[in-house]
């Protein structure tokens, strides 16, 4: 099963130096209809002015994921890590014991776009960790290029869960499988697509439900991101009991 999300119906937040779409109930914003699918708990669209930072932040019992779209992704963190990434970027840090972490635009001129999701792990109290990779626009370009769970090059994550991206020219067409038990989010960074029928246009969102399989036929130029992930979930740790 299919069900659309359009641009104009997820959560749009000002704060000056950063704008975001919150897709999932996240911070100030809840919608009981809007809590995430299984264990994808946060799923945001975040843009920061040049030299903008969210500074040094704790979460726990959380796989926090980035993926940057454009810009200078700079990272920091309580145990010692730091570095930057590109476009095409991908980051896991391990959020198990409460480190810090923080965010920052790496540029001082130009703005930054970044997707962070959280994805919450199969067990509790995790040992602190990050593991990032710098994939290119060629990776990912006619294919659903994974770049998280499974095997390498793609970073791993606590949980039985994978995140694919793809750059698409107009009439390339990718196909996938959600089996059942499983479900996904689809995001489309830019572009048109149409799936089921149905036509997508930039910032637009689809929850799928496995099993059902689907075909993604772009009709302009094109960059997306698809998570999938058990359809059920029992929160652990911090989550046990939290809506």
């Amino acid at each position: 099963m299919l069900e659309i999300r359009r641009d104009a119906d997820i959560h749009r937040e000002q704060g000056g130096w950063f704008e975001a779409r919150w897709h999932f109930s996240f911070d100030r914003y809840r919608d009981p209809g809007q809590m995430g699918i299984g264990p994808l708990r946060v799923f945001n669209d975040d843009r920061l002015v040049a030299g903008a930072d969210w500074p040094m932040h704790p979460h726990a019992d959380v796989e926090g994921l980035t993926y940057v779209v454009e810009g200078t992704f700079a990272h920091a963190d309580s145990l010692g890590n730091g570095g930057e990434l590109q476009p095409g970027g991908v980051q896991r840090m391990t959020l198990g014991s409460g480190a810090l972490h923080s965010e920052r635009n790496g540029s001082d001129t130009e703005p930054m776009r970044f997707l962070q999701f959280w994805i919450l792990p199969d067990e509790a109290n995790l040992e602190p960790s990050i593991e990032q990779k710098q994939f290119t626009k060629e990776d990912r370009t006619g294919q659903l290029l994974r770049v998280i769970g499974g095997d390498p090059p793609a970073i791993s994550v606590h949980q039985d869960a994978a995140a694919y991206v793809s750059s698409l020219a107009p009439g390339d067409e990718v196909l996938h499988d959600v089996d059942g038990g499983r479900s996904a989010y689809l995001y489309l960074i830019a572009g048109a697509l149409r799936i089921g029928g149905e036509d997508l246009a930039t910032g637009d969102a689809v929850k799928v439900f496995g099993p059902e399989s689907f075909a993604l036929h772009a009709t302009a130029d094109s960059e997306l991101i698809l998570v999938e992930v058990p359809a059920t979930y029992t929160p652990v740790g911090v989550w046990a009991g939290r809506g």
